[in-house]
């Protein structure tokens, strides 16, 4: 993958001089030159053999274009595009093409009280403390390792909230802060390699789902900078890239890198534009897979976390609880079966006992038609909390055994059928020997890769705010196995955050007093049968405790 990647980016170097008739795409090109004479920098590096082949014919580009008087000299008229032109002095130099002017003009600028002065966020900070060590020019700059902590890495951050571009600020604060594998990083008190390593494992699911190759290779680079050799979620970035990569080496870019007007109608050139830093980035990935420089630890793991969740479920019941009493029997039973699902996975099944009482006699002659329309889900729910309650509902009970009798005729039921099966089972319905077959679903241990789907719904279900969504997605991550993956902890975080005072859930940010009541009994409803499933899978209980016989 990487000899492709560089024979494609070689063959088509001469899309690195810029074009002064199209003033517009000069600085997209000297960015585009500093990322391929970086990559040609790195190979130098890290592989000690002669640079040959096409490696050489970029370098001789870059050399070529660098020693231009137009080139060099921009330094001193734009110091604030230091880093534009320094990053390709550094790379030059890393393949031992000394060039004193220019190191003379990128040092004046750098000393100048402005170039390496002016405020940066922390990652760029770290770029520029990086640059400058690869082109050997001294400073009195803050050290690598105290701008590390104010990074963005740092603040260990919820994975589901990071936009594009806060990915590639934690992606190029690994890069520099590990010298790009040569060195091990000092993090500050708090944080650690696992830490990191786990973030950008969690990362590389959303991006990998996204089909951004772009981000998937940055990624993949970053596990091997850490020194991470046995990793899934990199087995399986590395077989995505080499999916994607065209057969002329070309990797394709995400949506956006060129802007629509840029072009104006090359085809050349917006073919190369878009696939050329993702290119890079996939030779880069490919050479730092396969060189020995690079740190060579066990597989860090994460210090063991926990989302505390039993007082955030208990408030919500206790409320949950005193909602439903004033509910229409119809919205109201839901809830009632809710609160007792999350009242028995904090084993307090007497906190929904008064509302259960008051449902079953409330309904005790209702028709099988309410029975039918709230579903087996509430109605097996709402039998099993009665029996662990010592109480009865006739109407009830006579419309669960016409369904069993109806489901025990069946030779098989459809795989989204099965909790109802089981709830008809736990009820002494249906036994085991006689209930019907149900299509077997992988368990964990076979399915090792985080559902895509999954991390893509909790994103989405995040930023629309759809509090519903969010947690009937987290309730199948906690009874499928996945209540420690990175992404279902920081899904959680952000789901508990949204928890106000009364111990309701959800936000609704409107003052209709009706629209938000119902928005949040139904969100709370929703998120406690969520948090209760993942207390569940926390505690090692295969079922709550009011479904045991």
């Amino acid at each position: 993958m990487e000899d492709r990647a560089v024979a494609w980016l070689a063959a088509r170097r001469a899309m690195l001089v810029p074009r002064h008739d199209r003033p517009d795409t000069v600085l997209f090109t000297r960015k585009a030159l500093i990322e391929t004479a970086f990559l040609v920098g790195l190979r130098a590096r890290l592989d000690h053999a002669p640079l040959d082949g096409d490696y050489a014919a970029i370098l001789q580009q870059v050399a070529d274009l660098a020693g231009r008087p137009s080139y060099r000299e921009m330094v001193a008229r734009d110091e604030k595009a230091l880093l534009l032109y320094a990053g390709t002095y550094a790379a030059l130099r890393l393949c031992g093409h000394e060039d004193p002017e220019f190191r003379r003009i990128i040092q004046q600028a750098a000393q100048g009280g402005y170039a390496a002065a002016f405020e940066r966020i922390p990652y760029r900070q770290l770029d520029l403390l990086h640059t400058l060590y690869l082109c050997g020019i001294e400073h009195d700059l803050p050290a690598m390792d105290t701008v590390l902590p104010f990074t963005l890495l740092c603040q260990n951050p919820n994975v589901l909230k990071l936009a594009d571009r806060d990915v590639y600020a934690l992606t190029h604060t690994v890069f520099y802060a590990t010298d790009f594998g040569r060195r091990e990083p000092v993090w500050p008190r708090g944080h650690s390699t696992g830490t990191a390593v786990e973030i950008l494992e969690a990362l590389l699911v959303l991006a990998e789902a996204r089909a951004n190759a772009d981000l998937v290779g940055e990624l993949l680079c970053c596990l091997y900078c850490l020194g991470v050799e046995d990793s899934e979620a990199a087995d399986r970035a590395w077989a995505f890239l080499t999916s994607v990569q065209e057969e002329n080496g070309r990797v394709n870019g995400p949506d956006g890198v060129v802007h629509p007007r840029m072009d104006q109608g090359d085809e050349d050139f917006r073919h190369w534009a878009e696939g050329y830093h993702t290119t890079i980035v996939t030779a880069l990935a490919g050479l730092l897979r396969r060189t020995p420089g690079r740190l060579g630890t066990p597989r860090p793991h994460p210090p063991a976390a926990q989302v505390p969740l039993e007082k955030p479920l208990r408030r919500a019941v206790v409320w949950l609880c005193e909602q439903s009493l004033e509910q229409e029997p119809r919205v109201g039973l839901a809830g009632v079966a809710a609160a007792a699902i999350g009242a028995a996975a904090i084993r307090e099944p007497h906190l929904a006992g008064p509302a259960l009482r008051h449902y079953a006699a409330l309904l005790a002659d209702a028709p099988h038609a309410l029975w039918q329309e709230q579903g087996m889900e509430v109605a097996g729910e709402f039998a099993l909390a009665l029996r662990a309650a010592g109480t009865r509902c006739p109407s009830l009970d006579d419309f669960l055994k016409a369904t069993a009798d109806a489901i025990g005729s069946l030779p098989t039921v459809p795989a989204d059928a099965a909790d109802g099966v089981q709830r008809l089972v736990g009820l002494g319905l249906l036994s085991p020997s006689t209930a019907p077959a149900v299509p077997r679903q992988p368990t964990p241990h076979e399915r090792c890769v985080y559902p895509p789907e999954a991390a893509i719904a909790l994103r989405e279900a995040m930023e629309t705010y759809h509090l519903g969504r969010l947690a009937a997605t987290l309730r199948t991550l906690g009874r499928t196995g996945w209540w420690q993956h990175r992404i279902t902890r920081d899904a959680l975080t952000f789901l508990l955050a949204q928890q106000n005072t009364t111990g309701a859930f959800g936000h609704p940010a409107a003052d209709d007093q009706l629209a938000r009541a119902q928005a949040q009994y139904s969100w709370t409803r929703s998120v406690v049968t969520a948090l209760a499933s993942v207390r569940d899978a926390l505690t090692g209980s295969s079922q709550p405790a009011h479904r045991s016989p």
